[in-house]
């Protein structure tokens, strides 16, 4: 057995696709990137291409809990960062749903790993490097808002750390899951109707602690 494969991280118990699924007839599932709280993000190659991307699918659970909501705040993601041209987002090529009706994301694969995963293996980062992520996240936010999207859960774990074509350290923002869109129709009041709070409490604004449908870029 390789070592690549010896850690490959085990598909838990009801989840929406499997290693060596294929998704859209092209898209064969390769391993298990994460499960998150709304969820899974796997590896997949397409099978014409070669090319690898990473697929994020909602879980059930979400849908069955929430099923007013959870489907459109997914989609929502997919537009907004659709949407953005900084080369500080994820770039979404494709969203679709499974035949289960469960909606999917196309995204590009990025190696590497989140800045919270940076910072707990090696400790706090150098002022000048910080600073340097930092500006590189605020340019991806500076154009959602421009845009009038708010992202409100911006974290350390929302912040993946990739490497440029020419090598620099490069700084991607990832899941606009919770944005809130001023332009979207949909947004807020009917996706947020049944979750008191928004966001990840250790990071988010007072604002948004408060009412996160009333907040705007500042709360970022």
């Amino acid at each position: 057995m390789s070592t690549a494969a010896a850690t490959k991280k085990p598909f838990p118990p009801g989840m929406p696709v499997g290693e060596g699924d294929v998704i859209a007839g092209k898209y064969r599932v390769e391993e298990l990137i994460a499960v998150g709280g709304m969820g899974v993000v796997v590896s997949a190659r397409h099978l014409s291409l070669g090319q690898t991307v990473a697929i994020k699918v909602l879980l059930p659970l979400e849908v069955s809990d929430d099923s007013t909501s959870a489907i459109p705040r997914f989609l929502r993601e997919a537009r907004a960062a659709a949407g953005l041209k900084s080369e500080h987002v994820v770039r979404i090529f494709d969203v679709d749903t499974l035949p289960s009706g469960l909606p999917y994301m196309v995204m590009e694969r990025l190696s590497g790993q989140d800045l919270r995963r940076v910072v707990k293996l090696g400790g706090p980062l150098p002022v000048e490097q910080a600073v340097d992520f930092v500006l590189q996240a605020a340019d991806a936010i500076g154009e959602a808002h421009s845009t009038g999207i708010v992202h409100r859960d911006l974290k350390p774990s929302n912040l993946f750390l990739t490497h440029h074509t020419d090598g620099r350290p490069w700084v991607k923002v990832l899941d606009f899951g919770i944005s809130k869109a001023s332009h979207d129709p949909t947004t807020d009041t009917a996706l947020t109707v049944s979750r008191a709070m928004i966001g990840s409490p250790m990071y988010m604004s007072p604002e948004q602690v408060r009412d996160a449908k009333s907040v705007d870029g500042r709360s970022d």
